[in-house]
């Protein structure tokens, strides 16, 4: 629910909901993910053999970003996935080398279903077996009823729900069998505040995110008990492109608490989201209560009004 929202149709990282990244370019065929170089000392896993991997879709910049450093703090070597900006990844990863963890950054397209069922793989050979997913990446073009085109809500529901369904499903086959079964793995997935306070602003996207939030129940029982699945839903949290400051400086503030999610909300609750083994098939909203407030609109078309 980040509110980064384009008002022309491109894809965009969206503040509102998590992390928007653009996706990549759909390639003529399938391709394998494209590996950046790997963190420094990361032929020496024997210094964090025990430390945890997590895989942060979209991790180049902005929310995603602010996850994955969030994560290595929180003592996980991270990798981070990125669809265009190989140079955004790299400084992601520069970051996480800073605090003392091993990371790395992997480029997949996640239109590409062969790709993305290759990418837990490729991971697991650059950085070791992940066992924490968050599913930040996401589709976001403005789109209403009246210019609805199914071509480009396919291409939402490729990048938006398929591709975080394929990734829950290939690291639930990855996870060993123990006796007796027990939770060893955890992925999050960014949904929106939008889906509690619906509005018809970005048609395709909104179908997109409410598809991955029945997703994240349903996964939730089918995945049980080697995988949770658990969605966190932010608020207005960055400004959407073409957004002046002081229209999301308004929009900011149009909540319960007088002030939306920041990036370093959203990646605090991931962060114990990750940690505490007994929540799944739920969502945490993170939002300073902007689904309290039932609007016509998106939140980034609305002017500040009397609370």
């Amino acid at each position: 629910m980040k509110k980064p929202r384009a008002a022309t149709p491109s894809a965009r990282p969206r503040a509102s909901t998590g992390a928007r990244v653009p996706a990549a370019r759909a390639p003529a065929k399938a391709r394998a993910p494209v590996v950046s170089k790997a963190a420094p000392g990361s032929a020496q896993r024997a210094t964090s053999k025990a430390a945890p991997v997590a895989l942060v879709t979209g991790a180049s910049q902005r929310i995603g970003r602010e996850i994955a450093l969030a994560l290595a703090r929180a003592g996980y070597d991270v990798v981070v996935h990125f669809a265009a900006s190989r140079s955004g990844a790299q400084e992601t990863v520069a970051k996480i080398h800073a605090l003392g963890r091993r990371a790395v950054a992997i480029g997949c397209n996640l239109a590409d279903d062969p790709a993305v069922r290759a990418l837990l793989g490729q991971c697991a050979a650059e950085l070791g077996e992940v066992t924490c997913i968050v599913n930040n990446a996401s589709l976001f073009e403005s789109d209403s009823a009246a210019d609805f085109q199914s071509a480009r809500l396919a291409r939402h529901m490729r990048v938006n729900v398929a591709a975080p369904i394929v990734l829950a499903r290939e690291l639930h086959q990855r996870l060993p069998d123990l006796d007796p079964p027990a939770p060893q793995g955890v992925v999050i997935n960014l949904l929106d505040q939008k889906l509690w306070n619906p509005n018809p602003d970005f048609l395709s996207y909104t179908l997109s995110k409410a598809s991955l939030k029945s997703a994240t129940e349903l996964l939730a029982r089918a995945l049980a008990p080697k995988l949770r699945v658990v969605g966190v839903a932010p608020g207005i949290t960055l400004p959407a492109a073409g957004q002046s400051p002081e229209n999301f400086a308004r929009a900011s503030r149009l909540t319960p608490l007088g002030r939306s999610s920041t990036p370093a909300d959203v990646a605090a609750a991931v962060v114990f989201v990750a940690g505490a083994g007994a929540i799944t098939g739920t969502t945490l909203l993170v939002d300073g209560g902007q689904h309290l407030i039932p609007t016509e609109r998106d939140v980034m078309f609305l002017q500040e009004a009397q609370r």
